[in-house]
């Protein structure tokens, strides 16, 4: 299993599952603001639950993570892809489930929706 897995770097080894997150590919909400003011062909998938959908969301497409693969196939592999949920934990599961099945598109929105909110919307709810 992925968590099993160890890699010998600079002498220590680590999980492979921190090497993955280390080297994950992240938008900032700066920059996910910016996409979307410059209508940048983006797709942006949040992978949180319905209820907290529905308090509160960027428009993107709803995946709960829990079927992330099961619904894997609404997911673009032609075009960016920016992963989100309330802190960008779930998000960074996500991607690293996705990348598993070939996907190389992939972004995690740093610090979710809890940084937009902070960063770029403070009307927003937030819990």
């Amino acid at each position: 299993m992925l968590q099993n897995l160890y890699l010998n770097i600079c002498h220590r080894q680590l999980p492979l599952i921190i090497i993955l997150y280390l080297n994950m590919k992240e938008v900032s909400v700066q920059e996910l603001k910016e996409k979307k003011d410059k209508g940048e062909d983006f797709q942006l998938i949040d992978v949180r639950e319905d209820f907290e959908y529905e308090m509160s969301n960027l428009g993107g497409l709803l995946i709960p993570l829990g079927g992330i693969l099961i619904e894997s196939e609404k997911i673009d592999k032609n075009k960016p892809v920016i992963v989100m949920c309330r802190s960008g934990k779930r998000s960074a599961a996500a991607i690293m489930q996705l990348e598993q099945l070939g996907y190389t598109n992939l972004y995690n929105l740093r610090g979710g929706i809890l940084a937009w909110a902070d960063e770029i919307d403070p009307t927003i709810n937030v819990y």
